[in-house]
């Protein structure tokens, strides 16, 4: 009688290490090409007119300043209701942001000299307009570049974003400053 002697076999190992090779450099390289979302949120203001009694609609304050959005340009407005400045649009029908940016650094450097900290500012517009413009009017509003130290920085205007409807039986108008108002 034979015996039959039974071999033992090894066990044959796993060998994971090209896998845990592979890992080490994906993982990175995915991480890296991840488009990471960014969301920029605007805080706005809603006007209060009830905690300030200067403020009420017979006695509008006089610092109070509006721009308001029409299809053919824009109007500023200082104190509400009272035109400062009309900005045509350009004649490629777009609006003219830089002409606004200037004008409204020319009323904040106005109301400095005065010894007036104005940090809020109403946007009036109609329902018809463009969410681009309005945002757009609302970053020009916020602030504006400016060169400090040989680099470009983003300098602040009026910060405190208001919104509101614009009045519907008012069109735009692009005659010069009505009487008490003063242009920069």
């Amino acid at each position: 009688m034979l015996r039959h002697k039974h071999r033992h076999k090894p066990e044959a190992e796993l060998d994971i290490t090209s896998f845990m090779n592979l890992m080490i450099v994906l993982v990175p390289v995915l991480l890296l090409s991840m488009v990471f979302s960014h969301i920029t949120v605007l805080d706005l203001k809603l006007p209060d007119l009830a905690s300030d009694p200067a403020s009420t609609p017979d006695t509008p304050d006089q610092y109070t300043l509006e721009v308001v959005i029409y299809p053919e340009g824009f109007v500023v407005n200082q104190p509400a209701g009272r035109k400062l400045r009309s900005i045509p649009a350009l004649t490629t029908g777009e609006q003219d942001y830089q002409t606004l940016s200037e004008i409204l650094q020319a009323v904040k450097a106005r109301l400095a000299e005065l010894g007036q900290e104005k940090r809020d500012i109403v946007v009036l517009s109609r329902k018809d307009t463009d969410y681009q413009t309005l945002v757009s009017v609302m970053d020009t509003v916020r602030s504006f570049k400016a060169v400090l130290a040989a680099s470009e920085v983003d300098a602040e205007l009026f910060p405190d974003v208001s919104l509101g409807d614009a009045p519907s039986n008012i069109g735009f108008d692009a005659t010069p400053v009505v009487e008490g108002g003063t242009a920069p």
